[in-house]
């Protein structure tokens, strides 16, 4: 397996291909602290590193300028990829919520009067729940939408004003 030795500095890359089946064996490159340097070892295949240096040679730039080169494209677009499914996932999870989560209309939205009545059987107000009981006295809420009357417990009404 080839070695393939990048040190990166700020401004400039060097590169090598050291054959050589150590992992992490070989010394560490000394450090120029006032570069920030750092250097990476990576194995590649023999194919790639033919690849790399055949695309140096075509470009007429060091073999380090191309790997240092495709790795920050490799970067830019892994990056711009992450954000724009950030932004679809959170446009999918806006569009998700405003669907489950409706504007609750009133109850009396598009009331058009009430009449007072007296129940003749027992029912349910349609406001609270609450059981109603035949000779209570509730009100029929009509609409003007088409919706059917709403039966309300006399007491389950806001008060109107009036």
């Amino acid at each position: 397996m080839t070695h393939f030795r990048l040190r990166v500095t700020q401004g400039a890359a060097e590169s090598s291909f050291v054959e050589s089946e150590d992992d992490e064996t070989s010394p560490p490159e000394p450090r120029r602290r006032a570069r920030k340097e750092r250097v990476l070892h990576t194995r590649v295949p023999e194919v790639l590193e033919q690849e790399l240096k055949r695309l140096a040679e075509s470009f007429r730039v060091p073999v380090s300028n191309v790997v240092r080169t495709i790795l920050e494209d490799a970067v830019d677009a892994i990056d711009a990829v992450g954000r724009r499914a950030g932004n679809e996932l959170q446009s999918v999870a806006d569009a998700l919520g405003s669907r489950r989560e409706p504007t609750p209309e009133p109850p009396l939205a598009g009331a058009i009067g009430f009449a007072d009545i007296e129940l003749v059987r027992d029912s349910t107000c349609g406001l609270t729940g609450r059981e109603l009981q035949k000779g209570e006295r509730a009100w029929l809420i009509h609409f003007d939408d088409g919706r059917p009357p709403l039966l309300a417990a006399a007491d389950a009404l806001p008060a109107t004003g009036g």
